[in-house]
């Protein structure tokens, strides 16, 4: 017989937190960060995201976050969310299929001329995927965007909350949110 789910996500949230520490968080340099901060130490989330065996247990992770939602859709942003949102569409089938979209940070001037590509509908209920959260703005930017489009935002989650004000700027949005990890488990 196998472990019970609360040890078994427990441990490969253990087990993600191992790699993300190894692979992702680099400390003692010089980073300026998306919300235009500047900060000693940085989250590079790809090196963690493309891992063979770090990618299944962020899917299967996130997934446990929403799976019991009102959920349609999952998003984010360009670049961070796109994998994110890959991984989940392809973890959340036959269980509970969700479609994924993400929103470019500027149209792109040819083929469709999209801001929003992938499967967004109106009327869909949302979360929206961060790798690394400080503020929470590019998350609010695909939830503006989403909203623009008739949809209802049920929460935003992200990998790593860095606790530089996004829970903060998602309660005055009225969006719950959800991290993964923050900063305080890499202590």
């Amino acid at each position: 017989m196998g472990q019970p789910p609360e040890t078994d996500l427990a441990d490969k949230e253990r087990r993600l937190l191992a790699i993300i520490r190894r692979r992702s968080l680099l400390r003692n340099g010089r980073f300026t960060l998306t919300s235009g901060r500047s900060s000693n130490f940085f989250f590079d989330m790809k090196q963690t995201v493309f891992d063979p065996e770090a990618a299944p247990l962020i899917a299967d992770l996130l997934f446990d976050r929403i799976k019991g939602d009102e959920v349609d859709c999952i998003g984010g942003l360009e670049t961070g969310a796109i994998p994110i949102v890959a991984l989940l569409c392809a973890r959340s089938w036959p269980e509970k299929p969700l479609k994924g979209f993400f929103v470019r940070k500027a149209i792109k001037g040819h083929g469709t001329d999209r801001r929003i590509d992938g499967l967004l509908d109106q009327g869909d209920r949302v979360a929206v995927f961060e790798d690394v959260t400080t503020t929470g703005a590019s998350a609010m930017q695909a939830a503006a965007a989403a909203q623009a489009q008739g949809c209802t935002i049920v929460k935003a989650i992200s990998i790593v909350d860095r606790l530089e004000g996004a829970v903060e700027n998602f309660r005055k949005a009225g969006i719950a949110f959800d991290p993964l990890f923050t900063l305080r488990d890499f202590d």
